[in-house]
């Protein structure tokens, strides 16, 4: 019997080596690298439902909501209700989360350190540009900044 080696094998590999750095680099802080993407998000995006986070990650809204309760009750997010939708809650940066954000892209710079240290230059550039390549092939994408909004 032959074994067949699998090319996306070795990228979940490498990713999981690269999310555990990751996770024991953010536990000085108690977070985990999930939990920071949705931080992260929540700044760029200024506020969002649960269902628009979902949908920006690609994953369930029942995900995303464990994960914003976390977050709640660790008092880096809030929830209140939609003005506009009372079915449905708004979720947007505490101070406290606001603060923690250099301490995440800190975080990721190192991460992105590392990947040069190992890799190169040029391969950690032809990585990202590789990566970003299939994550939008298939279908996902990173979240966006949002337009400021002027309040009346």
């Amino acid at each position: 019997m032959t074994t067949k080696n699998f090319d996306f094998h070795l990228l979940l590999h490498s990713a999981a080596l690269v999310e555990e750095r990751l996770r024991q680099r953010l536990g000085a802080v108690d977070l985990l690298p999930r939990q920071a993407r949705v931080i992260d998000a929540l700044d760029r995006l200024g506020h969002a439902s649960q269902v628009e986070l979902a949908r920006q990650f690609g994953v369930t809204p029942a995900s995303i909501s464990t994960m914003t309760t976390r977050l709640i009750a660790a008092q880096y997010i809030s929830r209140q209700v939609d003005p506009n939708e009372a079915r449905s809650n708004i979720l947007s940066l505490t101070p406290k989360g606001h603060e923690l954000l250099d301490e995440i892209h800190a975080a990721w710079a190192e991460m992105d350190a590392l990947l040069v240290e190992k890799l190169g230059v040029q391969k950690t550039a032809a990585l990202s540009e590789v990566t970003r390549d299939l994550r939008d092939a298939l279908g996902g994408q990173g979240p966006a900044r949002r337009a400021a909004v002027k309040s009346k």
